[in-house]
């Protein structure tokens, strides 16, 4: 059985507690992880702290922040693959996505390692004569990371890569579920040369881990990625320190497909949004809404290759559905599914739990048509369940995909240039892909608004919001400044 350790101050250790993880494909307990307690989070608070205040890290150039950035890009890059198989083994997300995105995150560090000397002040045009004013921007200071299981390295890539090339420190929370290639990140992390503190990592449950954390009176800047219920206890908890915050929560976001699209490759992109890591993705694009001219084409052709997904082991590389990461989700989607049958909606395939050891759930597609209030349409699974809805009208589409308490991602299919500038427009959304889906890059910025949260990860914003500004003021005139007391 493997043991993993906590990352604080620069040293490992066991924490204060020890809790189990299980594989999903197995539901057998394969590794001991550190469960991290106040005292802990009290300790890499302080570390990251003393750290950011340190001359080691304050006084360290940006430049050579970033040439620290670029050598921790290098190490992700050599040992992708061993993060790749902690995360499959630990999360059940198959390893082709995990070897391909964990290979990409690389490119995330990169970006940010160009950055860091590259945030830039300002000199204002000030409205009096003998005054100078600077902007500066300085680090926000002690950053409180936390990210989910699915997705983790990307997820925590786009919190530390931006933090650190502003010159903050960071305390990252791994999530409980799955903590295993975090902690290994960890190890990576301190061969990369960094001062000790300025990275730490740990991972616990809620009470005495991440609301101790998110509430800490010395963490400046709460960046977390998570569900909606979770993230309003973060933002009671950041009113006790008065931490500025960042939100990138879940969505329900709409796949539409006009008549004139391309039925195949939106077929192929339906399958990817929503099936694509066992549909536990925050932009998984779970409700598709299909003009009726095609409806019956489309569905007829997305069954096909729905019944050809192989479902298998994550370890496996012809897998392309695994298993859920926990159990909960699997009950999730069971009580969705029953009342959603129970409101009209009628499950076309898949729709129970496979008989099986691990946490496996089949592709599912739900036709809506008849039940327009079905609850698959408004919660989400975090599973591999799409919901069908259809229109007769572009006005309609626009009103479906955005009757929806979430915002964060959304897709459009068609061949119109006109309809899709219309519908790029209108549709209420942080992101909209026109005929593709999931596409990313650090370049660009992604993130929602409602429930889905608020705040931008990659992309050059991400790092500026990581600063605070700073107003400098020099007078240029030799005269003394005048007596306010004496009347003139």
């Amino acid at each position: 059985m493997q043991q993993f350790q906590q990352y604080i101050g620069g040293r490992f250790s066991d924490g204060s507690a020890r809790f189990e993880s299980r594989d999903p494909a197995t539901g057998s307990v394969w590794a001991m992880m550190p469960e991290a307690k106040t005292a802990d989070v009290n300790a890499a608070v302080d570390a990251a702290e003393t750290a950011f205040f340190a001359s080691e890290w304050a006084g360290m150039t940006a430049t050579t922040r970033g040439k620290l950035l670029y050598r921790l890009a290098d190490l992700v890059a050599e040992n992708a693959q061993t993060l790749a198989q902690l995360e499959t083994r630990d999360t059940g997300k198959i390893i082709r996505e995990t070897s391909a995105q964990i290979a990409y995150v690389a490119e995330y560090y990169r970006y940010y390692a160009g950055l860091a000397d590259k945030i830039e002040g300002a000199h204002l045009p000030i409205d009096k004569p003998d005054m100078e004013v600077w902007l500066r921007r300085e680090p926000m200071g002690v950053v409180a990371a936390v990210v989910p299981w699915n997705s983790q390295l990307f997820l925590s890539a786009v919190k530390i890569g931006p933090a650190l090339a502003a010159g903050c420190t960071v305390v990252l929370k791994a999530s409980e579920d799955g903590p295993a290639p975090m902690l290994e990140f960890a190890r990576i992390f301190d061969q990369a040369g960094f001062p000790a503190g300025v990275l730490n990592v740990i991972t616990g449950f809620g009470p005495e881990c991440g609301a101790v954390l998110t509430s800490h009176p010395k963490v400046d800047h709460v960046a977390f990625t998570g569900g909606p219920e979770t993230a309003r206890q973060v933002v009671r908890n950041s009113a006790e320190n008065l931490a500025s915050t960042s939100l990138e929560l879940g969505g329900k976001s709409p796949f539409i497909v006009f008549e004139d699209a391309d039925i195949e490759s939106a077929v192929n992109a339906q399958i990817s949004g929503i099936f694509a890591a066992s549909g536990q993705s925050c932009v998984a694009g779970s409700r598709l809404i299909i003009s009726g001219k095609i409806k019956d084409a489309f569905l007829t052709r997305l069954t096909e290759k729905t019944a050809s997904v192989v479902i298998g082991s994550p370890d496996d590389m012809a897998t392309e559905v695994g298993p859920l990461c926990t159990e909960g989700q699997i009950r999730t989607a069971v009580d969705l599914i029953a009342a959603s049958q129970a409101a009209g909606a009628k499950v076309i395939t898949g729709g129970a739990p496979l008989d099986c050891d691990g946490n496996y759930f089949p592709p599912t597609v739900i036709d809506c048509s008849d039940a327009p209030n079905a609850p698959c349409l408004t919660n989400e699974f975090f599973g591999p369940v799409l919901s069908v809805l259809s229109f007769d009208s572009e006005d309609e589409a626009l009103q479906l995909a955005n009757d929806t308490n979430f915002g964060l991602a959304s897709g459009v299919f068609t061949k119109d240039l006109t309809r899709a500038h219309r519908m790029m427009r209108s549709l209420r959304a942080g992101i909209v892909w026109v005929n593709t889906y999931r596409a990313v890059s650090p370049i660009a910025p992604f993130g929602g608004h409602g429930l889905s949260g608020f705040g931008r990860e990659g992309g050059l914003q991400s790092a500026l919001d990581y600063t605070k500004l700073k107003a400098i003021w020099l007078r240029t005139s030799d005269d003394p400044i005048p007596d306010p007391f004496v009347m003139r």
